[in-house]
């Protein structure tokens, strides 16, 4: 949180705002690959005998995709991409109708067959959503549960329905999350389960069916299960209980107890008779619902069971979770058989014909044998064993040492994923990120590119940090995380303007070598050069020189809630993106942000068509690339205090301190020493757009060191004859050093800067 100026405040008091973040996500992949764990698993079955089938993925890169199935293919033919955190769930309502969610807190619903668009963002849980149900034959009820304790029932058809835009909304019509100026506002039909154990709705005039947020479950949940015609429910979590629901009359049907620890998977049968349930105790419980008891337990498993898959007739389960391990386990004569172990932990499963698919932490995804339409003969095989209970299950383990021999060595298809980012450094030229993944591939990214530039392989990562390292200080202008399994950059302002090189520096050609690049403008600009393009195709060129260049509220009267206002140094209409700044076009960035309305969203850049405005853009990131306005920064300049070498016959050239740019290098500092001295004739009445302001009636008091020195009539400093040296705390100083540098590395004081200088 910063403190900005209240418009119209003419005290020029100041009050708390936290503007909204930036954040940019970067990949040097293919698009069509996930490069983070798998969380969910759908599968669509064409309805016609010639059609394809798909598969939809969900990850922790927070896209899902689209994949059309062949025997021995899959190939990825949408990306859903909206949601700005992990994918945990997916759910298929009807035939065309996807509908996942995130921990971004929000459900979001597509069109299936479409490419990629999402037609809702539906927002009530108040954390993380972790878990969907459906209705496998009414298409229009989806429950939802999550982390806040809450659990939902969505009427899909009604929540879909656009009403006409009045007031406030508590949902929003979505282009890929981003509102447009057209979109109409959906009605919300949802019932919400209460801790009064009854499903309640509130009807409101203005907004359609509008819920009422009470909590389910007084804890976190964590697993959801519906039978096809969704006239029942389960629930379960972190209660260790399974609770049983009957949405049609909103009535707490019973409270199911007997597992140890959270519950992590629930299924129920078509007809909702008969329960499983998953647990972080390692068991697999079945319950029959109608004498409201388990009638078995399995314990096929050594640690936490995350997911489960059951033949259509109920009569055998697939599970697999924290152990690595798929089982196959008859419900009836409780054999189980170990049908593959995987590198990673299985998260969900997904029966296809007679094939099972495993989504696990890692990006790939595989299809295993599962012979689901006649699952005795994987039994014919051998090596099953009888699943007892827990302590009967941790004996055989015991005493054979190992697990049992899994059936199938090779699954029969891989969808391959990109490594997961797991490790990062920024490093001091603020512009370069050094990252590891989970192959073990040391690369270095430049964010201001988003791309790759030097790709290490499988080197030490601390070994290449040391051998990158530059004595360099620049201001900590962005943040970094790893969350998705990429980087994602974030920008937040004033912090983000903080930081700003030479033009020579960053090789900018037609550009003053001395002119000041504020990275953070330059990025943005980069950033959005697609849709400044697509605006200005939209809107035409303005009409007046302050651009009036967004619907609704401008950016002037905005601007008066700062006590000041910077426009940066280049020309206000300076819209050209210099080659350190531009942006891949073949794995673009993807934006995530939030505007003033709506909530967090996310689009890839090339995406943008240019009607995104204020309401979805924070409006400081327009105000910088469409006005050439920065924030008020602070710490852009470096006192210090300049004087010879003990023993040196010069002069003092100043008696106060002086005052330059951070960024101002070593070699300016020796010009302005060689100018001050008799070298050549002193300059009496230097104005302060040049080197210095000399004091009224005495020595200087308060000098300006300028960047932008001694341009006409002096020799490179290079030249200078004799050469002149600076010192700080008796160690030579490099021509190409900064002052922040020389202050982070040499100085090391938290008084002001203190330089010597000499003649060698």
């Amino acid at each position: 949180m910063h403190r900005v100026g209240s418009a119209g405040n003419t005290n020029n008091s100041v009050r708390p705002r936290k503007e909204k973040r930036l954040t940019y996500v970067l990949s040097d992949a293919d698009d069509t690959k996930h490069c983070a764990g798998i969380n969910c698993l759908k599968v669509l079955k064409s309805t016609v005998s010639d059609g394809c089938d798909y598969l939809f993925t969900g990850s922790r890169d927070g896209t899902l995709k689209r994949w059309a199935l062949s025997e021995d293919s899959a190939t990825c033919s949408a990306t859903f991409e909206s949601h700005v955190d992990w994918v945990n769930d997916a759910v298929l309502a009807g035939d065309r109708t996807l509908v996942s969610c995130s921990s971004d807190t929000t459900l979001k619903a597509w069109n299936c067959l479409s490419d990629g668009t999402c037609t809702k963002t539906l927002r009530q849980h108040s954390d993380y959503v972790i878990c969907l149900a459906a209705a496998e034959k009414n298409s229009n009820i989806v429950a939802s549960g999550g982390l806040g304790g809450e659990v939902f029932i969505w009427d899909v058809e009604a929540a879909l329905t656009p009403v006409s835009k009045s007031g406030d909304a508590m949902e929003d019509d979505c282009s890929n999350g981003v509102n447009g100026s057209t979109n109409s506002l959906p009605v919300t039909s949802l019932r919400t389960i209460s801790s009064s154990n009854s499903i309640s709705a509130h009807n409101s005039q203005s907004h359609g069916y509008v819920p009422v947020g009470a909590k389910g479950h007084k804890e976190s949940v964590y697993a959801l299960a519906m039978n096809d015609s969704g006239t029942r429910l389960v629930s379960g979590g972190t209660e260790k209980v399974v609770r049983v629901w009957d949405p049609r009359t909103g009535s707490k049907a019973m409270k199911l107890r007997g597992h140890t620890d959270n519950i992590r998977a629930l299924l129920l049968d078509s007809t909702g008779r008969y329960c499983l349930s998953g647990s972080s105790d390692s068991m697999i419980r079945l319950w029959d619902l109608g004498m409201q008891r388990c009638v078995h337990s399995y314990a096929v498993h050594t640690d936490s069971v995350w997911a489960l898959a059951s033949t259509p007739s109920f009569s055998h389960v697939y599970s697999g979770g924290r152990d690595l391990s798929l089982y196959l386990t008859d419900l009836v004569t409780r054999e189980s058989l170990l049908l593959c172990t995987k590198e990673h932990p299985i998260l969900q499963l997904a029966l296809h014909d007679d094939s099972i698919w495993a989504a696990t932490t890692d990006s790939s995804v595989h299809r295993w044998p599962a012979e689901a339409h006649n699952p005795q003969k994987v039994f014919q095989r051998g090596g099953s064993f009888l699943a007892g209970n827990l302590s009967f299950s941790r004996a055989r383990v015991s005493l054979e040492g190992s697990t049992p021999v899994p059936v199938y060595k090779e699954p029969t298809l891989t969808i391959p994923g990109t490594p997961a980012i797991v490790q990062h450094e920024i490093l001091n030229n603020r512009r370069h990120v050094l990252t590891k993944d989970t192959a073990g591939s040391v690369k270095l990214w430049e964010i201001t590119r988003g791309i790759v530039i030097e790709d290490y392989g499988k080197v030490s990562f601390e070994e290449k940090k040391e051998q990158l390292f530059e004595m360099v200080s620049i201001p900590a202008w962005f943040t970094v995380d790893t969350r998705l399994g990429s980087l994602s950059v974030h920008l937040d302002t004033p912090q983000c303007f903080s930081a700003e090189m030479y033009s020579a520096d960053l090789n900018i050609v037609g550009k003053p070598e001395d002119d000041k690049v504020n990275l953070a403008r330059e990025t943005l600009k980069g950033l959005l050069a697609h849709w400044l393009a697509k605006r200005r195709r939209r809107l035409g060129p303005p009409t007046s020189a302050n651009g009036d260049v967004l619907s609704g509220k401008d950016f002037a009267h905005r601007s008066l809630g700062h006590s000041r206002v910077e426009v940066d140094g280049g020309a206000e209409n300076d819209s050209k993106v210099y080659p350190p700044f531009e942006f891949s076009t073949v794995s673009p960035p993807s934006v995530v942000t939030e505007g003033s309305q709506g909530g967090p969203w996310r689009k890839k850049i090339t995406d943008l068509d240019g009607s995104e405005d204020e309401k979805d853009f924070p409006w400081w990131c327009l105000d910088c690339v469409l006005n050439n306005r920065l924030p008020p920064r602070e710490n852009t300049k470096c006192s210090f205090y300049l004087h010879p070498c003990e023993g040196s016959a010069f002069q003092i050239l100043t008696q106060g301190k002086l005052s330059a740019p951070r960024i101002l290098r070593i070699h300016k500092v020796v010009n302005y020493v060689v100018e001050k001295l008799v070298l050549d004739k002193p300059l009496d009445n230097v104005n302060t757009d040049g080197t210095f302001a000399p004091g009224i009636g005495g020595p200087l008091q308060h000098s300006v060191v300028g960047d932008g020195s001694f341009r006409s009539g002096l020799k490179p400093w290079q030249k200078l004859k004799p050469s002149i040296e600076i010192l700080c705390n008796n160690q030579v100083l490099s021509p190409e050093m900064s002052l922040a540098t020389v202050r982070a590395y040499i100085w090391k004081k938290p008084e002001d800067l203190t330089l010597n200088y000499r003649v060698v």
